[in-house]
């Protein structure tokens, strides 16, 4: 694959001061249901895996839950209108599972159908481009009560609930993404069960992050088949991961954790295949005997994109005899087979959440994807900071933000101009909303959400990116 510089990036190039993005860069900004839609017990919902989890005490912080969030599921019209006023040209929505199909399988729930077929026709009104999300996290709880993901029989449970999602909004929706963050999903919810539905079981959680890749080459072909003029992708979390330092055991610790966040779903989705030293790494947890023939080239059918969420870049260092690793916001146990790799915090600036704020690490993410996998359009589906927000006389200065998503955007700016076919970026996030175990005590939204009230704001941020999508691009620094 050639790194040269495409007719893109040379116009790029020649743009002079400023950063101006190719003509039909798509700019965008997310949300996930359970995050914000609320209204938990309408319109035929059942219990997903983040209901029991968030009403289980102990589980998420002050005991917060979904049940109200950001109570979009009634406040719809007002949000898009407020989208259009923005300037956005696509929003990346997730659709509720247990919304849809409560009890996991058979037919459609109207209700729940009619609900997003509302919500769509309302951003396609305001010239607004849905882009679907099938599956963030929210599995039913009668599916999780079957096994979960750790079971086969979940994959196919997820395909058929796409087929039946595409037959209904189909006309209206082009862009779909089969999984949010697998790596999330997998060993968060079933490694360190930091996340629903909170299992800590290593081997649980390599079966459930190779079923939901499963899940996805099954969705894919099934969504392809209904709607052969459909854009179909995944979204994975990806990391440029760093040594500590040159030596050998770091560099290890690197190869190591690297494998695990990234080319576990990289390798299958793209490659058709698990890289050899993970599956090694991995021995001592499985000897991967829940993949079956043939399941490779169904995780590795043909996409129509990528979508990447951006966050922070892994920094580590080998494991130290009589030394425990350091704590660290993913647990240990999140990282089966290298649970004594230790993360490293260089003392750099981070947010709310404690990341480490590194926007030189999504151009060489970009990068890496480019250069060491098959050619297909890019898009960054989520990136975004939390910081701690203030009203104050009515408004929001949120200048730590803005300038966290300037600097990613002039690091996407950076890697179109070195080759890369980035195609759009939705910022993470609309509104602030409930941030999993969290609860509502951070905020990553462009937009204010005062809870007791429902109010929303927008913030400085808002403001700044409205003009960054009228313009095109960014002002000259």
């Amino acid at each position: 694959m050639s790194n040269s510089a495409s007719p893109q990036s040379t116009q790029l190039l020649e743009e002079g001061e400023g950063a101006t993005f190719p003509p039909g860069f798509v700019w965008g900004a997310a949300t996930a249901a359970y995050q914000i839609e609320g209204a938990v017990h309408e319109g035929g919902r059942s219990a997903s895996i983040w209901d029991t989890f968030s009403h289980t005490p102990g589980r998420v912080l002050h005991g917060h839950t979904g049940d109200v969030a950001c109570d979009h599921y009634h406040r719809y019209p007002d949000d898009v209108k407020l989208m259009a006023e923005l300037g956005l040209k696509a929003y990346r929505l997730s659709v509720a599972w247990p919304r849809i199909q409560p009890d996991g399988h058979g037919p459609g729930n109207q209700a729940g159908l009619d609900f997003y077929r509302r919500l769509t026709d309302e951003l396609l009104e305001h010239g607004i481009e849905p882009w679907i999300t099938l599956y963030h996290w929210d599995l039913p709880q009668a599916i999780e009560d079957a096994g979960g993901w750790p079971n086969r029989d979940t994959a196919a449970r997820f395909a058929e609930y796409a087929e039946l999602t595409v037959a209904a909004l189909g006309d209206r929706v082009r862009h779909w993404i089969t999984l949010n963050e697998p790596w999330c999903s997998a060993f968060l919810g079933y490694g360190s069960g930091v996340h629903a539905p909170g299992r800590t079981n290593p081997g649980e959680a390599v079966r459930a992050a190779h079923h939901l890749m499963l899940g996805h080459g099954l969705a894919t072909r099934a969504i392809q088949a209904a709607r052969p003029d459909a854009e179909v992708g995944v979204t994975l979390n990806l990391y440029a991961v760093s040594p500590q330092t040159s030596s050998a055991g770091d560099a290890d610790a690197a190869r190591r954790i690297d494998g695990l966040a990234n080319r576990i779903f990289l390798d299958p989705v793209l490659r058709g295949s698990y890289p050899a030293d993970v599956v090694a790494d991995l021995a001592p947890v499985t000897d991967f005997g829940h993949v079956q023939d043939g399941d490779l080239e169904i995780v590795s059918t043909p996409m129509s994109f990528l979508g990447i969420n951006y966050y922070s870049r892994h920094v580590v260092a080998a494991p130290v005899e009589g030394v425990e690793p350091e704590p660290y916001w993913r647990a240990q146990s999140s990282w089966p087979g290298s649970e004594q790799v230790r993360f490293v915090t260089r003392g750099v600036p981070v947010t709310d959440m404690n990341w480490e704020i590194d926007a030189p690490g999504l151009v060489e993410t970009l990068e890496r994807v480019h250069r060491e996998y098959p050619d297909l359009p890019l898009y960054i589906t989520e990136n975004g900071s939390a910081f701690v927000d203030e009203v104050v006389d009515g408004r929001v200065d949120d200048a730590d933000r803005l300038g966290y998503f300037d600097a990613h955007l002039r690091a996407c700016h950076s890697a179109i101009a070195s080759g890369v076919p980035l195609r759009g970026y939705f910022a993470w996030s609309l509104l602030d909303n409930y941030e999993w175990a969290w609860g509502y005590t951070k905020r990553f939204g462009m937009v204010y959400v005062d809870y007791d009230s429902q109010r929303r704001i927008p913030k400085s941020s808002a403001r700044w990116y409205a003009d960054v999508i009228r313009r095109n691009g960014l002002a000259a620094q």
